[in-house]
């Protein structure tokens, strides 16, 4: 059995008739995504940076203040950049998957 007409005009609005979709919004013109992003880890991005070779590398700590008594060995050896080895690649690559 139908709806009656008026029954019909109450549970449909006007825009619904006009539109055959629900809204003009639901189109899109990017690219679709199939699955969620992935968030970089912070603390991963302030002290690692990678390389084009797949490489990682940081900085050492110790520099920065209080090292008047240092030997200058020592502070010239704190200087160089430190790269991670492979164990630390593989969860590197993981926290930060956009390089």
């Amino acid at each position: 059995m139908l709806p009656s007409i008026s029954g019909l005009r109450s549970s449909l609005s006007i825009r619904s008739l006009l539109l055959p979709f629900p809204s003009p919004r639901a189109f899109t013109t990017s690219l679709p995504t199939y699955f969620p992003k992935l968030k970089t880890h912070s603390g991963a991005k302030k002290r690692w940076s990678s390389l084009p070779s797949g490489l990682f590398k940081r900085g050492k700590a110790g520099r920065r203040h209080l090292n008047s008594g240092m030997p200058s060995s020592r502070l010239n050896r704190l200087g160089n950049t430190a790269y991670a080895n492979p164990q630390q690649a593989a969860v590197l690559r993981k926290l930060m998957p956009y390089g």
